[in-house]
């Protein structure tokens, strides 16, 4: 009997919006998105990488409020970056989790491999190079959900769940390579 597979240790869904999507804001979003992508810009050089690898290297500690303080990030960029796509329509907030549901388990530094942070950032050069394309990818999407956005009202769903999948990937491999908190490879999937 095959056991299921254990499901990787971050996770990310963005609910589908099962109403008309705001046109006018969906016209404007290049405009729209500036004033967040500022603020989202001046903070955005905050996440701890280095110090946690020293950390990680030295003391084998990842200290809870470093995590923290990357998990608020990561989630606030997180709903930046839904907003840009397209994906929903309401304002990024700096501090509430609205539709976007982003959950990175807290490491235990003890498990963790005290050498692998020093390659972390090589050995995600296969994701990274495939991200790339897949990023063109999704940007066409978008292009082209924001047309049907303003002909229909409504993002299609397989586009939808294309760019999730894509910011999904993405997010795997910062947790992976940027954030420490896994030594498990993220899989080459855009699905859960």
């Amino acid at each position: 009997m095959a056991q299921a597979p254990v499901p990787y240790p971050v996770s990310l869904s963005i609910d589908y919006p099962d109403r008309k999507l705001n046109r006018l804001t969906t016209f404007f979003r290049l405009f729209t998105v500036i004033p967040i992508a500022i603020i989202l810009g001046l903070i955005n050089g905050g996440l701890v990488v280095l110090p946690l690898v020293l950390m990680l290297l030295f003391r084998q500690k990842y200290p809870k409020w470093w995590f923290d303080w990357n998990l608020a990030l990561t989630k606030f960029s997180t709903r930046v970056g839904a907003y840009f796509a397209l994906l929903r329509d309401e304002y990024p907030s700096t501090d509430e989790e609205q539709a976007v549901h982003l959950e990175i388990a807290y490491p235990d530094a003890k498990q963790l491999n005290r050498w692998l942070p020093l390659v972390k950032w090589f050995l995600a050069i296969p994701h990274i190079i495939v991200l790339c394309f897949l990023g063109i990818a999704a940007l066409v999407c978008m292009v082209i959900a924001w047309f049907a956005i303003l002909f229909t009202g409504r993002y299609p769903r397989g586009l939808f769940d294309f760019v999730v999948g894509f910011l999904r990937w993405a997010l795997r491999v910062e947790a992976y390579a940027c954030l420490l908190t896994t030594d498990r490879y993220p899989p080459f999937r855009l699905s859960a």
